[in-house]
């Protein structure tokens, strides 16, 4: 089985830290290393860093430019063949999540299991694209979780390491480019993998989160490849929200039903 690079990046969150190696550390899986790059905390995850440093491969305490300056920092430092990256109040789910994951794994450029989230004490299950082939179309509305993919660290040497000029979406800007125009493998596993903090910076700031997507696009994209994606996910977006109300979706499907039997009629247009 591949060795795997685990990669936590931590700001003055001693608690979330101390949960988050607390779930590697455990894990039944042993092919893997642990990397910490914390970004000169003062509250006390430095201490949690030495309490744990026996069982970390690497780990620095510095001041960085950011969340994906600091990632790049862990990135450098990986010899997995896969990376990993599992922000402090993020953890894993359970002892064996890795080893189920890791376990007759594909071949593929990114791997993904479940992640879940926590909110107002409901535990809700999210599954991406559950395996579906992923389209431009679908990274141009959303995005492949992060904590809980495994990404073949070979892929930052072919398209770059995380954009650290943007403070969200260098993640999503990454599978945009891999994935969405580069077309590199993708595959899934119905495991519950990592249990992901909701009140991280990119969940809080949903305003810089769209103003930086529209940047990554334009600068990646062809302006009428853009009109044609806002045009389809305009579409799927009314399709989604119709499906909420069945009543309207079967008059939807009634009438276009009804306007293509009318085209084949002879007499339609007369």
């Amino acid at each position: 089985m591949p060795k795997l690079s685990i990669i936590t990046i931590n700001l003055n969150n001693a608690e979330g830290l101390e949960k988050t190696i607390s779930s590697v550390i455990n894990q039944s899986y042993s092919n893997f290393e642990y990397i910490v790059i914390d970004g000169g905390s003062t509250d006390g995850s430095v201490d949690v860093i030495r309490k744990y440093a026996d069982k970390l491969t690497y780990c620095v305490s510095e001041p960085d430019s950011g969340i994906y300056n600091a990632m790049n920092k862990g990135i450098r430092k990986a010899s997995g063949e896969y990376c990993q990256f599992l922000n402090s109040g993020d953890w894993l789910v359970a002892p064996d999540v890795t080893e189920r994951m890791m376990e007759g794994m594909p071949d593929c450029a990114i791997y993904y299991g479940n992640m879940i989230t926590v909110q107002n004490g409901k535990h809700r299950v999210d599954k991406g694209f559950e395996g579906k082939p992923i389209t431009l179309l679908d990274l141009f509305l959303y995005t492949i979780n992060h904590s809980p993919a495994y990404i073949r660290r070979d892929l930052f040497g072919k398209y770059g390491v995380y954009d650290e000029t943007l403070k969200i979406v260098s993640d999503w800007k990454f599978y945009l480019v891999a994935v969405g125009l580069n077309n590199e493998v993708v595959a899934y596993r119905d495991v519950n993998v990592a249990m992901f903090d909701i009140t991280g910076i990119s969940t809080l700031n949903l305003s810089l989160c769209r103003e930086e997507r529209q940047t990554v696009i334009r600068g990646l994209i062809n302006n009428n490849i853009i009109r044609d994606l806002e045009e389809y996910a305009s579409i799927r977006d009314t399709c989604r929200r119709l499906k909420k109300y069945p009543w309207v979706w079967f008059i939807v499907r009634f009438l276009n039903f009804a306007m293509k039997k009318r085209e084949k009629h002879p007499y339609a247009n007369t």
